[in-house]
């Protein structure tokens, strides 16, 4: 975890940057010795938010699975991914 002073965001904001890049973590900024902001290279942001839409996606199918509500087959869904690829 990479934990850093929020000055330091002014003064050294390179080397923050390399940082956020090179590890793909995020770097915490404290001010006054406490949790203040988060920063991070902007595709590991994007990956992290697909990911979390990615879940809550999975979320959504295993919640209606749970409840009873079907969906469709592999084949249906093969079947209707072929029309859609042979619209385009």
């Amino acid at each position: 975890m990479n934990i850093r002073p929020s000055a330091a965001i002014r003064q050294n904001y390179n080397e923050i940057s390399t940082l956020c890049k090179k590890t793909g973590e995020p770097v915490y900024l404290t001010k006054n010795g406490e949790g203040d902001l988060v920063v991070m290279d902007i595709e590991a942001f994007s990956r992290r938010e697909k990911m979390l839409e990615l879940r809550e996606q999975l979320l959504s199918v295993e919640e209606d699975r749970m409840a009873g509500i079907k969906g469709v087959s592999v084949s249906q869904l093969s079947d209707e991914l072929d029309r859609i690829i042979d619209e385009v």
